[in-house]
């Protein structure tokens, strides 16, 4: 049995068995419970109650390195509620007395991941409204990009490492990835210019197109995956989104010179400070480069990890991109 499949019995039983009376909507109800997606670092089952549905999320490792990954994930939530675009947090449980690791409960919202075709204006729209939703920016408690180049960097580093050290990481591939890391290890002195003009924000930092839910009847969207964002520049999401990186991920989408246009121009149009969008394109100038190496410094590090003692969940869908990969870089 998978891990999702043997888990099951143990939310169940942890839904049946915990006094709700903190949370009231759930308060007195029996749920019925499914797997409903798996990711490397979550598992996440639907549980149903009459017309009430949530995301029972279950935390399995972190992409930010802290102990405390669900619990930052449940604060980011809570931070953005009155954005209108992301789940709503109902619950969050890092005692590890029933779980290895900690437990969140969100709101389902039913939908279809995004398609780049016909969603991407929308996806602006709702990007625009994220960064500038009001954060209190002295207290918070998000992972501050003070150096955001070098924090990148920092992190492709090490993941670049895992494929270094791998008995069946390619010669060629090796030498060219040291290369590349070295010449941003030289090139994230531009990240002066971030430290110089700052335009401080609340950013995803993983803006692919399976963790947007789109309701075409309802013709809504939202943003369900917050694991790892952190408070820097709007540069970060709008250079992932429209990285080749991101679209050729999940599906065979290349962005093309004028559709970048259009998602950035339809940003613009939802943002309201006139310097932002005056400077915006410096901004994403400067930080692609570093965004796609965190692309192939993820996937290298994925590819090595997946044939060794990977901590994560194995996810097929991610394995076959990998294993199959031929995206020029």
């Amino acid at each position: 049995m998978d891990l999702m499949g043997e888990l099951l019995p143990k939310v169940q039983a942890y839904l049946s068995e915990r006094d709700w009376r903190d949370v009231p909507c759930m308060q007195g109800r029996s749920f019925a419970v499914s797997p409903l997606a798996q990711g490397e670092y979550n598992l996440n089952y639907r549980i149903t109650a009459g017309d009430l549905k949530l995301v029972f999320r279950i935390n399995v490792g972190t992409q930010i390195q802290r102990s405390d990954q669900i619990v930052y994930e449940y604060k980011t939530l809570r931070l953005l509620e009155g954005s209108g675009v992301t789940p709503k947090p109902y619950f969050v449980d890092d005692s590890r007395r029933c779980f290895d690791t900690g437990i969140l409960i969100m709101e389902f919202l039913p939908g279809e991941p995004l398609d780049y075709r016909c969603d991407a204006a929308s996806a602006a729209a709702l990007l625009a409204r994220i960064h500038q939703t009001e954060v209190p920016e002295a207290d918070n408690h998000l992972i501050r990009e003070t150096a955001p180049l070098s924090l990148i960097w920092e992190e492709c580093a090490g993941l670049l490492q895992r494929y270094f050290e791998s008995e069946r990481a390619d010669a060629a591939i090796r030498d060219y990835l040291r290369d590349l890391i070295g010449w941003a290890d030289a090139a994230r002195s531009g990240e002066r210019y971030y430290q110089a003009d700052p335009w401080p924000c609340i950013v995803n930092t993983e803006v692919n197109s399976g963790n947007f839910i789109v309701n075409r009847l309802k013709e809504t969207i939202h943003l369900v995956d917050w694991e790892m964002p952190r408070w820097g520049d709007p540069s970060q999401d709008l250079a992932h989104f429209c990285s080749p990186l991101t679209t050729l991920w999940k599906t065979d989408y290349r962005m093309g010179p004028q559709a970048r246009l259009d998602f950035l121009d339809a940003y613009c149009d939802g943002i309201r400070d006139r310097h932002l969008k005056n400077t915006l394109m410096e901004r994403i100038r400067l930080r692609e480069p570093f965004v796609r190496l965190r692309g192939i410094s993820w996937s290298a590090m994925g590819w090595a990890a997946y044939q060794s003692d990977y901590a994560g969940v194995r996810n097929p869908d991610t394995w076959a991109t990998s294993e199959g990969c031929s995206i020029p870089f």
